[in-house]
């Protein structure tokens, strides 16, 4: 029978509502919660796709231990002892657990709970430390707490937005759109953005300030020294509400107007009108996420800009304050249950003496941890040299997602015994595991998550667990009960460990503690399965406080002031002669973290189907790279080879090149294995947006395109990168030596049988080479090779994995890469949305569709979550403008 079922997007901070439709016939469908108060409907590209992303392709069924298959208690009992051993022979700090914000927080909640009160080592880190961690630690040196002022509301309700750091329209595509309804609806409103690349945001912007890399300190105390000298501060809150005022003011008048022109890059005019959109605005949101966060300096850049929103007393109040957007979808809850090394459950402070008995005192723990643990960087470094002995991996990939990602493979393929518990069989991380453990996907597990603007929503399941696959926080708790701590783990069902977790917040708190969900202490089943959306702070037995914090003061340091923090920036050296690119790395649209789960989307991946490099035209010439060809990057730690993508929209001597691709779609692109092990000093976030590297041409002597009905196999190739496509797979390849025999190679690659003999033809004088293979009426394989860059209409070649070809025409119109005149070429894909492609869209416009909304109405593309909406409005004004030479 067909069931709808509510629960939650397992993608970014957004948090949105979802409803996930099962059909008769067991189809996955989902669309936006119009009643969640994150989204109100709305979903982005990835959101809208996910019902493509629940199969059972390459998921773990059974626990493994050395890569045979194992009951769950000889699995769970060998997880057990040889933690129990190693913490008995060479001290708790000797065994790690390195989460994640793919997690709910009920599983974070219990393997704190474990390695914090039983173990009694805070060596507990989260992959949320790579995204937030800065953040956390801005927070808590201005406000006592890791507290967010304010909601998605303000976003809206501003007439001044700065997103820094921040590509909104890609990274956060709903609040994006929010954003963009409310400026369309206020057209007065102004938003400028901040980053070194012109990004898709900034079609949105009034003003874009391209930044050098890691300026961002020099440019908001800049502006915080601005607002003072103008008096366009809120004397009256500074001295009610705050400390360190002067010597703040002290450390931002010791940098000139000049010194900072020479920092950010920026020229003097666009520097002069951010002070003055900012002074003359009361109701000014400052977003910041990633490119703020990811720093060697991330904790003081968030700093810098709380300092400007304390100084004119714009936080707190409808449409003010600073706003800190999470990459993942339960960083925030795992911030509340204390899932960093540094931090205890509850939002308590594990520094804090009174802190730690408080929650020893309620978990009647044996013992407590007693100094922060290992970060996530240095937790890897002590697996490395071998302090760690034990290591337990939960719903992450750090093999490809931490920075010196090579050394971090190296660390684990070396340790004395590794756990990893995964949905997926054959992750970069999964194949080193010593014990492997099915854990269940999305769909599949119940619990909460919190968002951005501190708002706790249910993930439910609507599929039944396939195999042997068990909740995370169950085999936890079943290891915790086998090294002896039977009594705290009793746990029967996820509302238990929901229903302790409000507990202990509440617990002997009286209002001196921002996380307090003490309302849903001692939630029952029932209404735990029907909970509903809400934002904390919710204490017991009083009525809820306003959602926003700090209009009033009121913040969590002993005196219940806020400080400032006097920050200095840290001019970045740039005359590295042997690395002289800056490299900035992070997410794309369609795409999620390291791919596991958008990866299986042939319509996620239809967009940007392939690793790449922004280069600005200037360093490509420099470089000798052409467009689409293919580009070297290194740096002391490692390399990768990426497709480059020339563009104005990247800065001189900087390259973007995006996270998520690894060893399992594409031959050399983990990004991250170029990326130094540097991180801020105070938060321990690595530094990725400001990297010494170097480029150079990637030399080929044959570039390929493929399309294939079956996954292709033992791609021997210098170079390749493979995507689902629809009806089967696509491959970009590069070859250093032309290959003997290629038709050889596509037997073995795509896996063609003897009898299937090719159709194609081969210039010899070009270079170029094609084969087809067909089976009946049936394309099983196709292979286009040039001595450049393939140039094939890659989306109608794909098509024709589902096409007929039942005459030597159709196939020879294949063999060619050229579609008929019956069969116009899409072009590539702009809106993954609605699948349409570039050359639908110059159609449209020489159709008469002059503007954004005008495609929109006859193509849909755009209509939906509107991420593309900037890349349309680029095709449309490229026609036009040249429709007017």
């Amino acid at each position: 029978m067909e069931k709808e079922v509510k629960t939650t997007c397992p993608y970014c901070g957004v948090g949105c509502g979802v409803i996930a439709k099962v059909a008769k016939d067991g189809k996955v469908s989902v669309k936006g919660d119009p009643d969640h108060p994150s989204n109100f409907g709305r979903l982005c590209s990835k959101g809208s796709a996910l019902g493509e992303t629940v199969d059972l392709d390459g998921r773990i069924f059974h626990p493994e231990i050395s890569g045979e298959r194992a009951e769950w208690g000889q699995a769970l009992d060998l997880v057990a002892q040889r933690f129990s051993d190693a913490v008995a022979e060479h001290g708790p700090d000797s065994v790690a657990f390195y989460v994640s914000g793919q997690l709910l927080t009920e599983d974070y909640y219990v393997a704190n709970k474990l390695m914090k009160g039983f173990i009694g080592s805070a060596n507990i880190d989260t992959n949320s430390r790579l995204c937030m961690s800065s953040s956390v630690a801005g927070h808590r040196r201005a406000f006592g707490s890791d507290t967010v002022p304010g909601t998605y509301e303000d976003i809206e309700l501003a007439d001044l937005v700065i997103l820094t750091g921040s590509n909104l329209a890609w990274c956060h595509p709903v609040i994006y759109q929010r954003l963009a309804a409310a400026k369309a609806a206020r057209p007065g409103m102004k938003v400028i953005v901040i980053d070194p690349r012109r990004t898709m945001t900034a079609d949105i912007a009034d003003l874009h300030l391209a930044i050098r890399p890691d300026s961002d300190v020099a440019l908001f105390i800049s502006l915080f020294e601005h607002l003072i000298t103008s008096n366009a501060i809120d004397r009256n809150y500074i001295a009610e509400h705050t400390n360190g005022f002067d010597e703040a003011f002290a450390a931002a008048s010791g940098v000139s107007f000049n010194e900072v022109l020479e920092l950010t890059g920026l020229p003097a005019m666009q520097l002069r009108e951010f002070y003055r959109l900012f002074a003359g605005t009361e109701k000014v949101v400052t977003c910041y996420s990633q490119g703020v966060n990811q720093s060697s300096s991330g904790t003081d850049k968030v700093n810098a800009i709380i300092n400007c929103h304390l100084a004119t007393g714009r936080i707190g109040r409808p449409g003010m304050g600073p706003f800190s957007l999470t990459g993942q979808p339960n960083a925030m809850g795992g911030r509340e249950v204390g899932g960093l090394a540094n931090m205890l459950a509850a939002h308590m402070a594990i520094e804090s003496a009174a802190d730690r008995d408080r929650v020893q005192r309620f978990w009647s723990a044996p013992t407590i941890a007693e100094k922060p643990g290992l970060k996530a960087v240095d937790m890897f470094k002590a697996v490395a040299d071998g302090r760690i002995k034990a290591l337990w991996i939960m719903a992450t990939n750090p093999v490809v997602s931490l920075p010196d990602a090579g050394a971090v493979e190296a660390a684990i393929k070396a340790c004395p015994f590794v756990v990893v518990s995964d949905i997926l069989k054959d992750t970069d991380t999964a194949r080193h595991a010593d014990v492997l453990l099915p854990s269940l996907g999305w769909g599949e597990k119940n619990g909460t998550v919190t968002n951005s603007e501190r708002r706790i929503s249910r993930q439910r399941s609507f599929l039944d667990a396939p195999g042997d696959a068990r909740a995370d926080w169950w085999q936890l708790a079943e290891v915790a009960r086998r090294m002896g701590f039977s009594d705290a783990f009793d746990f029967g069902s996820n509302a238990e460990i929901f229903d302790e977790h409000a507990a202990l917040s509440a617990f002997e708190n009286n209002g001196n503690r921002d996380f307090d969900i003490g309302a849903y202490a001692g939630i029952d089943r029932q209404s735990y399965e029907e909970l509903s959306p809400f934002q904390w702070p919710q204490p017991a037995g009083r009525e809820a406080p306003v959602t926003r914090f700090f209009a009033k003061g009121g913040f969590y340091h002993a005196d219940t002031k806020a400080r400032f923090v006097a920050v200095k920036p840290v001019a970045s050296d740039r005359t590295n002669t042997d690395y002289p690119f800056t490299l900035n790395t992070g997410r794309i649209r369609d795409q999620w973290h390291t791919m596991t789960r958008t990866g299986k989307s042939a319509r996620l991946s239809s967009h940007i189907a392939e690793p790449f490099a922004e280069l600005h035209p200037r360093d490509a010439i420099e470089i000798g790279v052409g467009n689409a060809g293919l580009v070297e990057i290194e740096s002391p730690h490692g390399k990768a080879v990426v497709r480059a993508l020339i563009t104005q929209r990247q800065t001189r001597r900087s390259i973007f090149v995006p996270m998520h691709w690894n060893d399992q779609f594409a031959a050399m692109a983990r990004i991250d294995a170029v990326v130094a092990p540097l991180t801020d000093a105070i938060s321990g976030q690595p530094a990725s947006k400001n990297v010494a590297v170097t480029a150079r041409r990637f030399k080929a002597a044959r570039y390929g395109f493929a399309v294939s009905g079956a996954k292709p196999r033992h791609l021997a190739a210098a170079y390749w990168a493979l995507a689902k496509a629809e009806g089967g797979w696509r491959v970009e390849l590069a070859f250093a030596q032309p290959v003997e025999d290629w038709c050889a190679w596509c037997r073995t690659t795509f896996d063609i049988p003897n009898d299937v003999e090719p159709l194609g033809y081969a210039d010899q004088q070009s270079g170029d080479l094609r084969l087809a293979f067909f089976d009946g009426k049936r394309l099983l394989a196709a292979l286009f090779l040039a001595c450049e860059p393939v140039a094939v209409a890659r989306n109608w070649a794909i098509s024709q994995l589902t096409a007929e070809h039942t005459n030597l025409r159709r196939r020879f119109a294949l063999v060619a890469g050229r579609p008929g005149a019956d069969k116009p070429d899409p072009g590539a894909t702009v809106c993954s949305c609605f699948g349409v492609g570039a050359n639908q869209i110059v159609a449209a416009v020489r159709g008469g569709c002059h503007s954004v909304e005008a495609v929109g109405k006859e193509l849909n593309a755009g209509t939906n979550c509107g991420s593309c909406r900037a890349e349309i409005r680029g095709i449309v004004d490229g026609c036009l403008a040249a429709a007017a030479e």
